[in-house]
């Protein structure tokens, strides 16, 4: 890794970091993106940075506007980290229904597969979700783990961050239109270690490339390391398109992390301080960050090229 050193250039601070190659790697991996649902990457407070304890107490209670006619609800008894956010990045990742991928399937209302129809069940599809067609997803603990970069082996957690999501309801208005459903449900096979999951249909129409979406590279989910910056990047891959940049303040940036706001000078502070080094470590995965204010901030996002096969899907509804 190449250090690059503090510059400034007409008058605008370059944000110090650390170069990280996110493209090389001993282990090959299969997935290059994930295609995301914007307003389950913009909705604030729906992940959180967490300290210990935090969810023993900390409940989820989120209410989100998108645009001037789409309102979405979050509610759920354990408030969700960025251990969660990473887990759901990897089976939207993985969920594309396409001819070469083996693990993308949609399910249908009329679904007669055992797996299928249970998935669809423990989604609880409510008022106009119920004819709705769902992705479902057939991969392992292992598969899903080695995708998103966890280099444990230890299953447990990515369990216990599906119960969580799980856990959490999701109601959805746009014009006259209502969906309610859990964010996603799932099965798992301890004995052929197979894993199962289905996704709400929001999540399903992006992954379908339907409504507004956005594209993450799973290159940069893999190398981000922090909390913090694993946050703020998802945010800023829903903002900031590939290759052109937006001004963000400091409190935005803290927003992203922390929903609720403070008043203790010590304690913005500190969250100041916490969104600078994960905005170095942003800047190390190849975007160009400027300070062209005091807290004040201008993010490019890389001109990355994700390629994606448009082939049209020959699965069978299952």
């Amino acid at each position: 890794m190449d250090t690059v050193k503090n510059k400034v250039q007409n008058g605008k601070t370059i944000v110090n970091s650390t170069k990280i190659d996110v493209k090389r790697s001993e282990i090959r991996y299969d997935l290059t993106h994930l295609q995301h649902d914007s307003i389950h990457c913009l909705a604030k407070g729906l992940f959180r940075s967490l300290g210990p304890g935090d969810r023993k107490h900390l409940r989820l209670d989120v209410t989100y506007t998108f645009g001037k006619k789409q309102i979405i609800e979050f509610h759920g008894p354990y408030a969700l980290g960025a251990d969660d956010l990473r887990v759901l990045q990897g089976l939207v990742a993985i969920a594309p229904v396409c001819n070469d991928n083996k693990t993308g399937y949609l399910i249908r209302k009329e679904a007669k597969g055992e797996i299928a129809k249970l998935l669809r069940q423990k989604l609880e599809l409510k008022q106009d979700a119920i004819d709705k067609d769902i992705v479902m997803i057939k991969t392992s603990y292992r598969r899903l783990m080695r995708e998103i970069g966890y280099k444990t082996t230890n299953i447990e957690i990515v369990k216990d961050s599906l119960k969580r999501l799980y856990e959490i309801a999701v109601f959805f208005v746009h014009d006259k239109q209502e969906l309610g459903s859990h964010l996603l449900s799932f099965y798992a096979s301890e004995n052929k270690g197979q894993l199962c999951v289905a996704l709400n249909p929001l999540l399903t129409n992006a992954i379908l490339g339907k409504g507004h979406y956005v594209r993450i590279d799973m290159n940069e989910v893999r190398a981000i390391q922090s909390d913090p910056a694993r946050l703020i990047h998802q945010h800023l891959c829903a903002v900031i398109n590939f290759g052109t940049a937006k001004r963000i303040s400091i409190d935005t940036l803290c927003e992203y992390v922390w929903p609720d706001k403070t008043e203790n000078i010590k304690t913005l502070w500190k969250r100041q301080n916490t969104v600078r080094k994960a905005l170095q470590e942003i800047a190390g995965l190849g975007w160009e960050i400027k300070e062209y204010s005091k807290n004040k901030f201008e993010i490019k996002r890389p001109k990355t090229v994700i390629t994606v096969k448009q082939k049209k899907s020959k699965k069978k509804a299952k």
